[in-house]
């Protein structure tokens, strides 16, 4: 009777709730730098950017894209007074900007970088960072050498889900984290008939480095020992590239794994579930923007309501974060030698997947395109 007695008491403890455990997980800007920003390359993305950098009250002086007519389109949208370019190198030579925001193509991502902090320039890398580590190592140490920070566009981690779940295990909310898995089920056939589609590894690498790099963000100091991946061809997809993809990561004493299933048209789901020593965290939801938080602990079942949403917080939070660790002369959370390790193990996955064999993260050096 005593054990049935203790155990109702335990189960009542559990699903008592109580009130969210305070975590900072909005944008927090600096509080007096406020530098003149460049931006290079306007495509389709970029839209979030101004969109996020106007509403911050960020200054955005200048615009630059290969095709005129897209820097213009942006200037009309979001900063008429900003100036436009079609040369790169015409935009880094003004001395009043001080922070320019990449958001070229991969390939011709890595020279607009480097010449970028040749020319004293503060640098946000959209993301993927680079495809290839050494690479990725060498513009670290050229900005560390220069004395500029060079941060990633890992907008993830500003998601508000995203963002309260590793506020809350930075604060010791779940104990020590051993077992973490994230599923997205969603419909990526958007990209058919873009340059996307050309894109090998489109589900582990483009889009989900997003979850690499949030994985590593929950798992910390932890180096993941071993990954093993896969990924496939759904019989309904219109797409060339496998729209299909998962991961299992092995760390010491922990766990994670990672779905991506991108052909799904109905019955779409959002899910993450991190548990520790102390409890445990979960968010889903039917969208990346649409995610409910249950924190679960000792003290009882707590739901934070949190404000944003992904893009609106994400590219807020990215720029935010470098401008501050300009104000604060300090490495950014998101700096590209942080960045590195998420490229690591997302490299390791596509590895895994093209092999069939578990892949050590950073023993592949550069992804295959």
């Amino acid at each position: 009777m005593a054990k049935k007695r203790d155990y109702a008491l335990a189960g009542k403890k559990a699903d008592r709730r109580v009130d969210a455990p305070a975590v900072e997980y909005l944008p927090r800007d600096p509080k007096r730098y406020s530098p003149a920003i460049g931006l290079i390359g306007c495509g389709g993305m970029t839209e979030s950017h101004l969109r996020a950098y106007r509403a911050a009250g960020y200054r955005v002086v200048a615009l630059c894209n290969r095709t005129e007519a897209k820097a213009r389109h942006r200037q009309a949208e979001f900063y008429p007074k900003a100036d436009v370019y079609t040369d790169y190198r015409q935009l880094l030579k003004r001395d009043d900007i001080e922070v320019v925001d990449i958001a070229t193509h991969p390939h011709e991502r890595v020279k607009i970088i480097r010449d970028s902090i040749k020319a004293g320039k503060h640098v946000l890398s959209q993301k993927p960072f680079v495809a290839d580590l050494d690479i990725g190592e060498q513009l670290v140490e050229l900005a560390e050498k220069r004395g500029v920070k060079l941060a990633v566009n890992q907008n993830g981690r500003w998601a508000p889900h995203f963002s309260y779940i590793r506020g809350a295990i930075a604060r010791g909310v779940i104990g020590t984290p051993f077992a973490a898995h994230l599923a997205v089920h969603w419909d990526h056939s958007w990209i058919k008939g873009t340059p996307f589609e050309q894109v090998r590894h489109i589900v582990l690498y483009d889009f989900g480095v997003h979850w690499f790099d949030i994985l590593s963000c929950f798992m910390g100091d932890r180096t993941a020992t071993r990954v093993f991946a896969s990924n496939a061809i759904s019989p309904s997809q219109s797409i060339v590239v496998p729209l299909l993809g998962q991961a299992i990561i092995e760390y010491d004493g922990a766990q994670a794994s990672i779905v991506f299933d991108a052909d799904v048209k109905r019955g779409r789901e959002d899910r993450t579930y991190v548990a520790g020593t102390k409890g445990t965290l979960c968010s889903e939801g039917p969208s990346l923007t649409e995610q409910a938080v249950t924190v679960f602990t000792g003290r009882g079942v707590a739901r934070p309501k949190l404000q944003g949403s992904w893009f609106t917080n994400g590219f807020h939070g990215t720029m935010a974060e470098l401008l501050l660790s300009i104000e604060e002369n300090r490495e950014p959370s998101n700096s590209g030698r942080n960045n590195l390790k998420s490229l690591a193990l997302c490299f390791a996955a596509c590895r895994s997947a093209e092999t069939g064999k578990p892949v050590v993260p950073g023993k592949v050096r550069r992804l295959k395109q």
